[in-house]
């Protein structure tokens, strides 16, 4: 059997990542079994075999060594090969919506995970843990666990989001608080919990916490986990639910001098919340036009969205600036899934922007912190040498800031772009992009945008996650309120004869587990 195009594509120009996904490959797969030829392309980075009739991984997988992100998503796999659990530089892990039911002991081999996800498999049991000091994120959602994730004597210092919806586990160990100092978001909501320990109250950074779908026998704590959001929740559980070394949970209602403490009412739960405001699109609002011949086999997805009423100072614009870099290295998975680029709004001339693609030396664009237009192909070879500078200077083999991004392009016959109504490139996914847009402490409003090469939806989790984010940070409210307001205004997607491709937020956006009310509001 001849080996299948992407790999010869692959081969012949040195790619760091390939994809095989849909209904095409699947039918291949059926007929004549998946290229083995694949695992001679050692250099790859990135492997994403996702929505095909694939049963099995093969043990050919093992010689990947320089795989980073093995995306195996929306297959029929039912067992876990574990050669996966060989490979040496492997940051993100991804077997979502397999028929996968036992994950092997090994799984504890891979230090160098970021990212686990086995959600929506048929999995009993997961091995104990020990350390992991990279993980950040794990999502076991809907499987059937009956027993919570083993992390006790666990080393898990930078694991921040663990989802685990949709089981049916029983009990949360006491020790949660001590095995998982940095959780910031975890989710246990749909499973068969009745009691909460007090202990999930000692989780000093749980930002989102979600209990929803669980039997608990107390009342008020039910009503609480539906209505309140997550701080009022922690501190109910900190004031009522004993912990294990306590013979009794502390006085109901009492404060530490015995007088009753104020809980929140039913009345009152509706400003117990941040709101998120959504706009409805209307024909005066910019719109993004897809040149979808040219992005096809470039990078053919994109989103995008207005954030109005912006209130910055200082420090805010700091942490948003932070935010978007952490975004890019978890939920962007370092750029390979998906990227984000912010504008000024009020930098954009009025009109509607033009998504394509182009020749690298017909690009041309005034990048980030640049004060003269480069074109793709003069950018990408300014960059090389700058990141091959810097690595000679610090006698390093590691790329750092925008550097190590570049592989991203290698070998690419067109870059894609995004123009203003003039023609103006202002973005260069996923490397930059421009100057003249750039976000500042004054900006009162800003166009969001993010481009995939993988799948709309990645798009959409990423600016889902993204507009929870600024919500959280309050750049939409005067500094110092403690419940966040953000107003955000939907922008659609067309081809260029007008025909409506996306639109974003639509009504299956923004619906987040925590409580954050969603107000979706005609424009006024």
């Amino acid at each position: 059997m001849s080996a299948w195009p992407e790999v010869v594509t692959a081969r012949s120009e040195n790619r760091h990542e390939i994809k095989l996904a849909g209904a095409a490959i699947s039918k291949r797969i059926s007929e004549n079994g998946l290229d083995k030829s694949i695992f001679q392309l050692t250099n790859i980075n990135l492997l994403n075999i996702s929505e095909t009739c694939l049963t099995t991984i093969p043990n050919e997988i093992k010689n990947l060594i320089n795989l980073q992100s093995l995306l195996l998503y929306g297959n029929k796999i039912a067992d876990f090969n574990q050669n996966i659990t060989s490979l040496p530089k492997l940051k993100v892990l991804d077997l979502s919506r397999n028929q996968i039911k036992t994950i092997p002991d090994s799984l504890n081999n891979m230090k160098e995970l970021t990212s686990i996800n086995f959600s929506s498999n048929e999995i009993e049991e997961m091995p104990k843990m020990s350390a992991f000091p990279n993980l950040i994120i794990v999502d076991l959602s809907n499987n059937k666990l009956t027993q919570f994730l083993d992390t006790e004597g666990a080393d898990l210092p930078h694991l921040t989001d663990l989802k685990i919806k949709g089981n049916e586990i029983e009990v949360i160990p006491s020790h949660i608080a001590k095995t998982l100092p940095a959780l910031k978001n975890f989710d246990i909501g749909e499973n068969k919990l009745k009691t909460i320990p007090g202990e999930l109250a000692s989780l000093a950074k749980l930002k989102e916490l979600n209990l929803k779908g669980n039997k608990l026998a107390d009342k008020r704590l039910m009503k609480l986990v539906d209505q309140c959001r997550t701080k009022q929740v922690v501190d109910y559980i900190r004031e009522h639910c004993p912990k294990s070394d306590s013979a009794q949970p502390s006085a109901k209602g009492k404060g530490k001098k015995g007088k009753k403490q104020e809980e929140p009412q039913a009345d009152d739960v509706n400003d117990l919340c941040h709101s998120l405001k959504i706009l409805h699109v209307e024909d005066d609002v910019m719109k993004v036009k897809i040149v979808e011949s040219e992005v096809s086999s470039v990078r053919p997805f994109i989103l995008c969205c207005i954030i109005k009423e912006l209130m910055f100072d200082e420090a805010l614009f700091k942490k948003f600036i932070q935010m978007q870099t952490k975004l890019h290295d978890t939920v962007c998975d370092k750029r390979n899934t998906a990227t984000i680029a912010t504008h000024d709004l009020s930098k954009i001339p009025p009109g509607d922007l033009l998504y394509t693609a182009k020749a690298p030396s017909k690009l041309s664009i005034v990048p980030l912190s640049r004060s003269k237009p480069y074109t793709g192909e003069q950018l990408f070879q300014q960059l090389t040498a700058e990141a091959e500078a810097l690595r000679k200077e610090k006698k390093r083999n590691v790329y750092s800031g925008i550097h190590k991004y570049l592989y991203l392009l290698e070998g690419k016959p067109k870059y894609s772009c995004l123009q203003d109504p003039t023609g103006k490139v202002i973005s260069f996914p996923p490397i930059t992009n421009s100057d003249d847009t750039k976000m500042s402490q004054t900006s009162t409003a800003m166009l969001v945008e993010v481009t995939s090469h993988a799948s709309l939806g990645a798009c959409k989790t990423v600016l889902d996650k993204l507009i929870q984010e600024c919500l959280l940070l309050g750049i939409g409210d005067e500094p110092g309120s403690e419940y966040h307001t953000l107003t955000v205004q939907q922008v659609k997607i067309v081809d260029l004869e007008g025909n409506l491709k996306a639109v974003y937020p639509s009504r299956t956006d923004c619906t987040y587990d925590t409580t954050i009310r969603v107000l979706r509001l005609p424009k006024k």
